[in-house]
């Protein structure tokens, strides 16, 4: 999530993230975390607190006054778990090939573009 401050519609983030501010706390789900004072009585949120709480990296570029927040971490983890596309890639020889087919096994999966 990319803002220009850190304060944001309660619906915005809830978008951008998946956790709904609600007056209980950040919910996703059946789950609920507690983050007292988030959430103001106008509907916009203290991303602030909410990271905090989240346990969401943010990031500040005063240069260009932007911050990033990343993904939520309550276990402490960058990833909890990750699920890739599928899309269908070719192998070296030109053959269709997908992910999916090396599901169970370790992936390192290497991009490159010219821009």
């Amino acid at each position: 999530m990319i803002l220009t401050e850190l304060r944001a519609p309660a619906d915005a983030f809830a978008e951008a993230t998946g956790w709904t501010p609600k007056p209980e706390g950040l919910c996703k789900g059946e789950i609920c975390v507690p983050a007292p004072g988030a959430l103001s009585p106008d509907g916009t949120l203290d991303v602030a607190i909410a990271a905090q709480r989240l346990g969401m990296p943010v990031i500040h570029d005063q240069q260009h006054g932007v911050y990033a927040v990343g993904a939520a971490t309550l276990a402490g983890h960058t990833l909890a778990s990750a699920e890739a596309a599928d899309p269908e890639l070719q192998d070296r020889h030109g053959n269709p090939f997908r992910l999916s087919s090396l599901r169970g096994h370790k992936v390192v999966l290497v991009a490159w573009s010219t821009y």
